[in-house]
């Protein structure tokens, strides 16, 4: 009787040990790693999910849930549409480049030393004007921009409008950015070159380099043609992205009930 006892005592104090010994294990495992093993796991050995992460998930679905492709297509394209129609309306005005930080042409890299040059002659007020003639030559030329633009938001689909929807703030005008991108330059470079010579800028730009050539020695060329209309391009695209943005965020300014319906549906992302 007296060895039974004592036998069970002993597993008792052999089951206390253990436990008090995996007890500092599972102390010191979470000291060094943080990993919690009183917490349980999955089968495949990974943490039970977080409350935030499931409710992420649930929120997407639940809010695109009763969203069609078509629906959401549709709302990105207006408004990108929308963007295209007050982004030119704001830049085919006088100044609407010129005085606009945001989209401003400068002084071609290749030709800033021409602008110190001629500053340093007392000649600055001739290289201001030759900045000023490129953004009107982008003012002038954009108004032509729209069908084009327009053109290319119709014609697209967007196989991936979901993801284009719950991406980042100008997500759908980075897309239609890379798809249309050369197109537009192949179609709109004949335009601003014409913009070019209506507002003088070429010929201004070529009495300009002759006396940098002719003052330095040097012999200075760019193409004028391709750098404003890579920059007028881009000045469109800041603005449709700037509109894009403010649909997003802002519910004042979806002024239409498809644009209501599609980025309401995407606050809850």
């Amino acid at each position: 009787m007296k060895k039974n006892i004592f036998l069970t005592a002993a597993l008792l104090f052999s089951l206390s040990a253990q436990a008090q010994i995996f007890d500092i294990i599972k102390s010191t495992v979470k000291d060094k790693t943080g990993v919690d093993l009183n917490v349980p796991v999955k089968n495949n050995g990974t943490v039970t999910s977080t409350k935030t992460t499931t409710t992420t998930s649930g929120n997407s679905s639940a809010n695109l849930g009763n969203l069609t492709s078509g629906q959401i297509s549709s709302g990105l394209k207006e408004a990108l549409s929308m963007g295209v129609t007050d982004g030119v309306k704001k830049l085919a005005v006088t100044d609407g480049f010129f005085k606009n930080e945001a989209v401003k042409i400068l002084m071609p890299e290749k030709l800033r030393k021409i602008d110190t040059t001629l500053r340093s002659i007392g000649m600055g007020s001739l290289a201001d004007e030759g900045v000023k003639l490129l953004n009107r030559a982008a003012e002038d030329a954009v108004t032509e921009a729209a069908p084009i633009f327009t053109n290319a938001i119709t014609s697209m689909t967007i196989t991936d409008a979901k993801n284009i929807l719950l991406g980042s703030n100008n997500a759908a005008t980075n897309y239609l950015q890379g798809k249309t991108q050369t197109q537009l330059f192949n179609v709109f470079q004949p335009k601003v070159k014409a913009s070019l010579g209506k507002v003088g800028a070429d010929t201004l730009w070529k009495n300009l380099i002759s006396k940098y050539n002719t003052f330095t020695g040097q012999a200075v060329t760019t193409d004028l043609n391709e750098y404003v209309t890579t920059e007028t391009i881009n000045g469109v695209f800041k603005m449709v992205a700037d509109k894009e943005s403010g649909i997003r965020n802002t519910p004042a300014m979806r002024t239409t009930s498809i644009l209501q319906k599609v980025f309401g549906a995407q606050d809850g992302k």
